[in-house]
């Protein structure tokens, strides 16, 4: 004989019960949302690293691109001064050098040599590029952000004796005549603040060299580089 009617015999469950089942799912949600967060938390760090890395190959190949086509192809500057195809350290803070293959695909009446300087603002290693080549007061360059969160940006040149100069011109201690105007190779060196130090090498080109530096003392039109150096 069964006692109690249906309804008490159909009873739900009770407060205790459902409170319990509350804080077990509450438990449960937190667990799976903190791994669901580390999981998000690692995707954007792997997300930004690759970015890094991008943008640094990036850097590396506008590097390359310039450095492997210098040229020996000396310019003046805002006030009429001459500068060397390549000057770098002592009072220069920073690098200066003209490269061939600047692109012209308009067949602008310009030079197809560009003059180009890597310098240093706080944290970011900047690539400045002029429009021509002996500048003027009003010549205003380009500027473009080359690598950014950096600690220290630095230069090394291989002279003709395979010695290694921290700036260019090389000083040459020996009398004679003084030595080539560019470097046999360039190291460059980048200390960057979440990956440490990366140094590249670049072999500078021998067919530049030399190549269209213009007479002292003058623009001659018949020497060979006087049509690519002219503004």
């Amino acid at each position: 004989m069964m006692y109690g009617s249906p309804a008490s015999r159909a009873r739900g469950f009770t407060l205790l019960e459902l409170l319990v089942a509350v804080a077990v799912f509450a438990v449960v949600g937190a667990m799976a949302y903190g791994g669901l967060q580390k999981v998000m938390e690692q995707q954007q760090r792997t997300t930004a690293h690759a970015q890094r890395l991008a943008d640094l190959q990036l850097a590396y190949r506008v590097i390359q691109r310039d450095l492997e086509q210098l040229v020996d192809r000396p310019i003046r500057d805002e006030f009429g001064d001459v500068q060397e195809a390549l000057i770098a350290g002592g009072d220069y803070g920073g690098m200066a050098f003209s490269r061939a293959g600047h692109p012209n695909p308009a067949g602008f009446l310009r030079s197809e040599i560009q003059r180009v300087s890597y310098v240093t603002d706080q944290d970011r290693v900047l690539r400045l590029s002029w429009r021509v080549l002996d500048r003027g007061q009003d010549s205003v360059p380009d500027e473009d952000v080359l690598i950014e969160d950096i600690r220290s940006f630095s230069v090394r040149y291989l002279d003709s004796s395979d010695e290694w100069q921290e700036s260019w011109p090389a000083q040459i201690a020996s009398p004679g005549p003084p030595g080539p105007a560019l470097p046999r190779a360039l190291e460059v060196r980048v200390e960057l603040e979440d990956l440490g130090l990366i140094t590249w090498l670049f072999r500078a080109p021998d067919s530049y060299q030399a190549a269209v530096r213009p007479p002292a003392g003058g623009s001659g039109g018949s020497n060979p580089g006087t049509r690519q150096g002219q503004n």
